[in-house]
């Protein structure tokens, strides 16, 4: 009699089971992927639309304001297109009196390097998020990490 190869029953089963195991896993592992890349994309956008609107501010010699669109949920600098911002991300908003209208707040720039000072939150879905502040006196932004 010949030699016959093949694959068994069993063997087969074990090859669909690892097989729906990975199907079933592979979306849920997509979906944080995508939601983490947003939310750094969102924080990275945030950051440097703060820096750019402090440094158009300086060169240009004229105020300048970083918007936060609370009720669109939108956010950039006065005068550009506003950049959308996920559902997946929560965010807040603490700014000088007089700079909240309408749900839009801003943080104004100055030509002298100040600004009115302020913070944006940004946060996941998680409660885990960070913070960005912007100091009144120099018009620096920093970075700082929030607690759950």
């Amino acid at each position: 009699m010949p030699n016959v190869r093949g694959f068994t029953l069993v063997e087969l089963l074990v090859v669909f089971a690892i097989m729906a195991v990975l199907i079933s896993v592979v979306p849920v592992a997509y979906d944080r992927a995508r939601e983490s890349a947003q939310y750094r994309d969102v924080v990275r956008g945030i950051l440097s639309d703060m820096r750019k609107a402090r440094q158009v501010a300086r060169l240009r010699g004229r105020e300048t304001r970083f918007i936060l669109d609370l009720a669109q949920h939108r956010y950039g600098v006065a005068g550009e297109a506003l950049r959308p911002l996920p559902d997946t991300i929560d965010f807040r908003a603490l700014v000088a009196e007089g700079e909240m209208h309408n749900g839009v707040a801003a943080i104004r720039f100055l030509p002298d390097g100040g600004a009115t000072g302020g913070s944006v939150q940004v946060m996941r879905k998680t409660g885990t998020g960070v913070q960005l502040r912007v100091d009144w006196l120099s018009g620096r932004v920093t970075q700082t990490a929030l607690a759950p």
